[in-house]
């Protein structure tokens, strides 16, 4: 890689360009800036997948309602890119994205995270505030204790039995963990899965189906998620190379318990492999005050992920940031729903972010497309089959 501070381009896919950074004698990597030119594209990064990227590539590639291009990047280390875990971090992350609009040329653009990709978007705010003209923040994760949020609100719908919309799953499910019908460390990530992509009629006659004996569905959805984070695919899943944010900075794995309803249970396992969590770089509550830009926090309903409640205190925080909340939705609007997700970038970039609330409802009904879209539907068309067969 070599010690030169220079950034060279490449390529891999069709429509991909990668710039590289080599690293220096100190360990970090030197950047070739360029004056930035005029102009107001999207910039756009998700969670750490370049599988987002690459799904939502027939959307982003093509050019918004005002002709403004996009740009989409994926977390450093990804792509092909060779390069040691201390040299993937937040901060060389969140500069990797100023150079990205260095080499298009662009002074400033409309910033888009998704999940993990919603704490670098901050993390860029807070690094580089004079190149954003405006953010959406999808999914928002705005600091490490996300995994105990996520697992309280998981337990408060599903296993304490005190909501009285899913009182009756709820029975069902502490039945199944209680008859040892299931694995206590599967009812967590599949619940997570089931709901988001589903809803609640989805989950409900899934868990008829296990307490009849029928765990086919169960089963394939548990085995969805071991794959997902398992399985190193290069540009699609390459956990390996971001485990040093991940769970180093970002603290994936932190407050697993192995109860049930854990949603963080895999990667409490996975940590005791990952590098160890140090700390975050950045105060982000404490910095998004000083956001000055027009923001909109996404969040949909069945978010288990990243809960209501973060995108509600990011939207507090932020001076004047509206809040979209979308029904019949679960985590990141890119992923799922990435034609509504264009259409509220649109909405900052025109500095129509304060009507999306009222327009989320027409938003939504926009077709959905992509893998990720088509999921829950097959969840549900498989839990229905599998009532047909005998016990």
């Amino acid at each position: 890689m070599g010690t030169a501070g220079e950034r060279a381009q490449g390529s891999t896919a069709v429509g991909v360009r990668q710039l590289r950074a080599r690293l220096r004698a100190d360990g970090r990597r030197g950047r070739r800036s360029r004056r930035p030119g005029p102009g107001r594209p999207r910039l756009g990064f998700g969670a750490a997948l370049l599988e987002s990227a690459l799904e939502g590539d027939r959307a982003w590639a093509r050019r918004d309602h005002d002709g403004a291009p996009w740009r989409w990047t994926v977390p450093t280390g990804h792509g092909g890119r060779d390069l040691p875990r201390e040299a993937v971090t937040v901060i060389e992350a969140a500069d990797d994205l100023a150079a990205v609009l260095d080499d298009c040329g662009v002074s400033r653009a409309v910033i888009y995270g998704t999940s993990y990709g919603s704490y670098l978007a901050q993390a860029f705010g807070v690094r580089h505030p004079d190149r954003v003209a405006g953010m959406v923040l999808d999914s928002t994760i705005l600091e490490a204790d996300k995994n105990e949020t996520s697992k309280t609100n998981m337990r408060r719908l599903f296993w304490d039995g005190n909501e009285p919309e899913t009182k009756g799953v709820t029975a069902q499910l502490r039945y199944l963990v209680e008859s040892e019908a299931v694995p206590v460390r599967q009812t967590g990530p599949v619940v997570q899965t089931t709901y988001e992509f589903g809803g609640l009629a989805v989950l409900e006659r899934m868990a008829d189906n296990v307490r009849s004996g029928r765990l086919g569905t169960w089963n394939w959805v548990a085995g969805l998620g071991e794959r997902e984070l398992t399985s190193v695919t290069r540009h699609v899943m390459e956990g390996d190379l971001v485990a040093g944010i991940a769970f180093g900075e970002l603290g994936f794995g932190l407050g697993s318990d192995g109860l049930p309803l854990d949603p963080n249970v895999r990667f409490g396992e996975l940590a005791a492999d990952a590098p160890p969590f140090i700390g975050e770089a950045f105060d982000l509550p404490a910095s998004l005050p000083e956001f000055d830009w027009p923001t909109a926090v996404v969040s949909g309903e069945r978010d288990m992920r990243s809960p209501r409640v973060n995108a509600e205190r990011a939207a507090e925080l932020i001076p004047g940031a509206t809040l979209v909340p979308f029904d019949d939705l679960g985590h990141s609007l890119l992923d799922t729903h990435p034609l509504a997700a264009l259409h509220v970038a649109h909405a900052v970039a025109v500095g129509a972010q304060s009507t999306l609330p009222e327009l989320a409802p027409r938003i939504a009904a926009l077709p959905r497309h992509g893998s990720m879209a088509w999921l829950g539907r097959l969840i549900d068309a498989r839990v229905r089959a599998e009532r047909l067969l005998p016990r």
